[in-house]
């Protein structure tokens, strides 16, 4: 980004980019020794072609933890496939599935999950595991999920031929352990959860992501950081939005960082209509 068309607050503080932008490279992943034991664990359990459940809140960072998964996968043996919608119904999601394996759909549910299974079996002939990773799994309609058990079942459920990684808020966790899903439920043997971020975190976070656009410091002071998470909650999307707009209202005031005072500004303003402006 050239200098005369950065926007004025970044040059203001002599940012390199916008620090908190969702346009990150794998590598660039801000990962925690907690979250880096939680991907060591998933890839651990891959590797052994077992199945996967990761659950957490909304913004904990739960697709930062599959982009790292990807990444500590190696691509010779493994192909991951990634599907998000998960609101739909068997026929459909597996045409989905269909679709991002490179796969022609077919018209009905069982043709379908023919098609796939079929798939599957073929990879495992050649010596590559399938991973199918199933983000906000917590809305996948319940025949979708009386039906994974079937797909994760090969030659007498004998070959663990693929590896599903379904990941989603906690009540996931709730659904998958209810009588009517024990089926799937017994077959996870890795579960996970993201636990909830301490000040500490938010603060390492904060750092990482304004270090690496070319800050020398840390812009926001230990004050404004502890208001910030406590009012964040630790939710990277919330801690995302707001510190952008208190730096771009530090600049605008010519200030050299964020302290307690501007902070409640910006959080007075992020909950009132969209429309009001600081007078």
């Amino acid at each position: 980004m050239k200098s005369s068309r950065k926007p004025v607050w970044l040059r203001h503080f002599g940012l390199g980019a916008p620090p908190f932008s969702k346009d990150l490279d794998d590598g660039d992943l801000w990962m925690p020794p907690s979250k880096q034991a939680l991907v060591d664990e998933m890839v651990g359990a891959v590797q052994a072609h077992h199945h996967v459940l990761l659950v957490g809140e909304p913004g904990v960072g739960k697709t930062c933890t599959l982009r790292a998964l990807r990444t500590r996968l190696p691509e010779a043996g493994f192909r991951l496939t990634y599907c998000h919608n998960a609101t739909l119904g068997r026929r459909d999601f597996y045409r989905q599935l269909c679709l991002a394996l490179g796969l022609s759909p077919k018209a009905t549910a069982a043709s379908v999950f023919y098609t796939v299974s079929t798939h599957v079996e073929q990879l495992g002939r050649d010596r590559v595991h399938p991973v199918f990773l199933l983000d906000e799994a917590h809305l996948l309609h319940q025949d979708v999920l009386e039906h994974l058990h079937v797909l994760a079942n090969y030659e007498w459920d004998q070959k663990p031929l693929l590896s599903l990684v379904l990941v989603g808020l906690p009540e996931l966790w709730t659904r998958l352990a209810l009588r009517k899903n024990r089926s799937l439920w017994s077959r996870i043997h890795c579960r996970t959860s993201i636990g909830t971020p301490d000040v500490g975190d938010t603060t390492e976070y904060v750092d990482h992501r304004l270090r690496r656009v070319g800050a020398g410091k840390m812009l926001l002071s230990s004050d404004a950081l502890t208001i910030l998470h406590e009012a964040t909650q630790g939710q990277l999307r919330d801690i995302d939005r707001i510190a952008t707009n208190a730096l771009r209202l530090a600049a605008r005031r010519k200030l050299t960082g964020v302290d307690r005072e501007l902070l409640e500004r910006v959080l007075e303003a992020d909950h009132k209509p969209q429309g009001h402006h600081e007078p």
